[in-house]
């Protein structure tokens, strides 16, 4: 995907991601008092790009200076997809944009992304799983996510293990549904993060268990 095929939004959004890194790897690393100035003033920047991308205010966004902002690299996330014997996925209901999605988040320190992403599944749906397989390594600037920030999302393949306590997660407040579907009869309303990746999920599910990632330059 390239900018002609982006909106203004996301492409100032991307360039503030951008900066971001630049800074944040400035700040680290610099012992000059004068680059540090110089360094803040791009994260400024960056914070007032992402301001204009997203309709808020710098005001608003300025808590995420220290926690977002001042991280160098991408961002990385696991997502499950749970598939069971009958070729059903598990997919939940987004509060945020009503949009169905595999579950899954931002990884913890001191998990694996194939713990993260079984963690993810049952505090999203309440099903445990098991992580069988690599469907691949994905560039959230390539597979259609809208999300702001440049992410990894590392997606598995998982086995259901006990969907006795579906819908009950522990981060339902995050979810308005949760329901099982076939590839054949997916929802009409799929997040564009996930349009890409549910297809490989079910590729990886038939069999075929080469892991996807994106192409180098």
């Amino acid at each position: 995907m390239n900018d002609d095929d982006i909106g203004l939004a996301l492409q100032l959004a991307r360039l503030a991601d951008r900066l971001r890194d630049i800074s944040a790897l400035g700040l680290r690393f610099t012992k000059n008092s004068y680059d540090r100035e110089h360094f803040r003033a791009v994260q400024d920047v960056s914070l007032a790009l992402l301001a204009l991308a997203t309709g808020q205010s710098t005001l608003a966004l300025e808590p995420i200076r220290d926690a977002v902002l001042s991280r160098p690299t991408p961002f990385v996330g696991a997502d499950a997809a749970v598939i069971d014997a009958d070729g059903r996925i598990l997919l939940i209901q987004r509060a945020d944009n009503g949009l169905w999605a595999m579950p899954g988040g931002a990884l913890e320190v001191g998990e694996t992304p194939a713990a993260g992403a079984e963690r993810e599944a049952y505090e999203e749906t309440g099903v445990r799983c098991r992580a069988d397989a690599l469907i691949g390594l994905f560039d959230s600037r390539l597979c259609g996510s809208t999300i702001p920030l440049h992410l990894y999302h590392v997606t598995f393949l998982c086995m259901p293990l006990d969907d006795s306590e579906i819908g009950a997660g522990s981060h339902r407040h995050e979810v308005l549904d949760v329901a099982w579907f076939s590839e054949s009869a997916l929802p009409a309303t799929i997040d564009p993060g996930h349009v890409t990746r549910i297809p490989e999920a079910f590729r990886v599910w038939r069999g075929d268990r080469q892991a996807f990632f994106d192409p180098g330059a």
